[in-house]
């Protein structure tokens, strides 16, 4: 028995290989300009903590003309599809950036990812009711992604008054 649940453990740990609201793998569902564009983010997020935007905006540009090629090469997948909303509202297209959260919930509407992004780019536009929804989806899941949302908000709210 302690030989199986070690196994199990292993593969959990071997194929649990996240990142911050999206994930890359080595399985057939990532192609190799969705891997490139995952490492681009990456690196673009660290820019940006930096105050190095005008960096990070270009990674950001980069990223999303690999996800674009990766939505082509295996289309409709979420990860993409978060990716693809996610530097599209990094760089400023709020509307197309929804329009690619939405097309992502449609095909995992439980996506962890999609969910906290959307709802931050609710928060930047002022829909406060549809973040606190997006909120809503994510309060079960016990994630990192739920409190980012939850402090984001919360955030916003306190700064109004």
């Amino acid at each position: 028995m302690k030989k199986l649940i070690y196994t199990l453990l292993i593969i959990i740990a071997l194929t649990n290989n996240s990142f911050s609201a999206g994930t890359v793998s080595d399985s057939s569902d990532s192609s190799p300009s969705y891997k490139k564009a995952y490492n681009l983010i990456k690196s673009a997020k660290k820019y940006e903590k930096k105050g190095k935007i005008d960096k990070a905006q270009k990674k950001y540009k980069k990223a999303q003309k690999l996800l674009l090629k990766s939505n082509v090469e295996k289309p409709l997948q979420a990860d993409t599809l978060n990716y693809l909303g996610f530097t599209t509202r990094k760089l400023g297209d709020y509307e197309k950036g929804e329009g690619f959260y939405l097309q992502g919930l449609k095909i995992k509407p439980d996506h962890k990812g999609i969910n906290e992004y959307l709802g931050e780019l609710y928060v930047v536009t002022s829909r406060m009711d549809k973040a606190k929804e997006r909120l809503e989806v994510l309060k079960s899941c016990k994630c990192e992604e739920y409190n980012q949302l939850k402090e984001i908000i919360e955030g916003k709210t306190k700064s109004k008054y």
